[in-house]
């Protein structure tokens, strides 16, 4: 059964998690956008411990904007602000070398819609993990839709949190702030490398 998900940036460990059980993905475009959540944000482990990384965004429509039509602002030099703030963050880490170049791209080129950018680094993360569906996007809203797993709502909630045991991993600061559960997937990834896939299998919501 097809997996109706909510876009999000450098998605939390547990949005990848049921990705990575699915065989078909399907990315809500139509929804109305909602704010303070994983669609823009993302949440790292930086020298100061929990830091949300946060794309600013126009919606060109009010509060009425469909996801789709969520633009990216250029007011901001905000891909050299991220980029820099995950070097700063895991430049240490044991795999950061591996996979910055799949990374860095996407904080070189202009992406007008957030959706896109989305995508883009979604199916980047999918390459990099070994995780062969199909992923496209929906084409129309339905408030209560049939046929399909409906996560459109969590796992992309507000500081994308969520009541669950994650186990432990070393991270890079963890000596200073102690073990942070919950963060995006860049953080599992950048210090578990081949062993993430493994890792998401133990995340149960």
């Amino acid at each position: 059964m097809p997996l109706l998900i909510a876009t999000s940036y450098l998605p939390p460990a547990l949005y990848m998690a049921e990705i990575a059980k699915a065989d078909e993905i399907i990315v809500e475009a139509f929804e109305t956008y909602t704010k303070q959540t994983c669609r823009n944000h993302c949440l790292i482990y930086g020298p100061n411990g929990r830091q949300t990384l946060s794309i600013p965004v126009i919606k060109v429509n009010g509060n009425h904007t469909i996801t789709k039509d969520i633009r990216i602002s250029t007011h901001q030099p905000w891909q050299k602000t991220h980029w820099r703030s995950i070097k700063t963050a895991y430049s240490n880490s044991p795999f950061f070398l591996f996979y910055q170049d799949y990374l860095s791209p996407f904080y070189e080129k202009k992406f007008n819609f957030l959706i896109d950018l989305n995508i883009g680094l979604l199916e980047t993360l999918m390459h990099i993990m070994h995780i062969d569906c199909e992923i496209r996007l929906s084409a129309h809203f339905e408030k209560s839709p049939a046929g399909v797993i409906d996560q459109r709502t969590e796992p992309v909630a507000k500081h994308c949190l969520h009541p669950i045991a994650y186990p432990h991993y070393t991270q890079v600061f963890e000596p200073t702030h102690g073990f942070i559960p919950g963060l995006s997937i860049l953080d599992v990834l950048l210090n578990l490398g081949p062993e993430t896939s493994g890792y998401l299998k133990t995340l149960q919501p």
